[in-house]
């Protein structure tokens, strides 16, 4: 079985060799494609592996977005017109979904941001099956008009936690609260305020707070700020608490006990909330308030061994599909 996966940023990579690894020990052959990103090569080169490069990150317009689109898809279609992979994955890679969706190659689609307008409109039209968390409502499916839905008990960030912990990293005085910057050059993000530098000053004096930048790694007085590349991952076993726009690095803090205070009113999901309900330290605040929320919080951790063991890995549910070839009846 010949499998293509296409990684668009930090997360999608982080999933993608989450993936790729459980289906090659499946016996599965994997190409793993990616573009360059701030966070796509750090965490492949954290993880070890090497994926292909194709295009690059260019969001400084919407024509500059469109055309690198159009150059990684003209490639991709160089690439697979005459060696067709079995069956495409991605996390809503327009690139991948339009070359494989062209090519009459299945896709397989994970989905969870539904604020996500633009990428939802280009990708989950054209999938063959969409797994996503239960968390997301059946009307977002609907929109979109995807094909066969799976759910699952879970979150997607459990692909990569429910079975490892985070490395030990002792470089830092603790208490060490982490600030990640919201990915202000995201197409849903355009629009939205960005309050964590200051919210990342405030707490200065609670302890030792690394700002995770996104675009720059200069010098801030007051704080650390992580030189290089950051594999955000690789901080959590030092952190007492994670502050965040309610990304990937917030569930991912939740699901190892950290708690986690999502600031951004986009944080405000479907999944953030699924995890809340079900136990999970992660905990929404304006910024005007967090300083409040961060010392009721700071370096309260919650076991939730038993929480995790209960949800479901989506790793289970796509290496049935690939297996079963389920994919080549629709």
């Amino acid at each position: 079985m010949k499998v293509w996966y296409d990684a668009c940023t930090g997360k999608h990579m982080r999933y993608g060799i989450a993936i790729a690894r459980r289906l090659r020990k499946a016996g599965c052959e994997v190409t793993l494609t990616t573009r360059e990103h701030p966070d796509t090569l750090g965490i492949a080169q954290a993880l070890g592996e090497k994926p292909v490069i194709v295009g690059k990150y260019a969001p400084s317009s919407l024509s500059t977005r469109l055309a690198e689109s159009a150059k990684r898809t003209l490639r991709f279609i160089e690439m697979f017109k005459d060696n067709l992979p079995d069956v495409a994955i991605s996390h809503q890679s327009p690139e991948l979904c339009r070359t494989a969706f062209g090519l009459k190659i299945p896709i397989i689609l994970t989905a969870d941001t539904p604020h996500a307008f633009a990428v939802n409109k280009l990708t989950i039209p054209l999938a063959t099956k969409l797994v996503v968390s239960e968390a997301l409502p059946t009307r977002f499916f609907k929109i979109y008009c995807a094909g066969e839905t799976i759910q699952f008990k879970g979150v997607d960030e459990v692909a990569w936690t429910k079975d490892s912990a985070p490395s030990e990293i002792s470089d830092f005085k603790r208490p060490l609260i982490i600030v990640r910057q919201i990915e202000t050059s995201a197409s849903y993000a355009l629009d939205e305020k960005d309050s964590t530098l200051e919210v990342a000053r405030k707490l200065s004096t609670l302890g030792t707070v690394l700002f995770l930048s996104r675009y720059t790694k200069e010098e801030i007085p007051g704080l650390k700020v992580a030189r290089g590349f950051a594999d955000s991952a690789s901080f959590l076993s030092s952190a007492d608490l994670v502050i965040g726009a309610g990304g990937t690095m917030s569930r991912e803090a939740a699901l190892h006990g950290i708690p986690s205070i999502v600031l951004s009113k986009l944080g405000r999901t479907y999944v953030n909330k699924y995890l809340a309900k079900k136990g999970f330290p992660i905990f929404f605040a304006e910024a005007s308030n967090v300083y409040i929320y961060a010392k009721k919080y700071l370096g309260k951790r919650v076991d939730v061994k038993m929480k995790l063991a209960e949800l479901q890995n989506p790793l289970d549910i796509i290496e049935d599909i690939v297996a079963s070839r389920t994919f080549e009846q629709d």
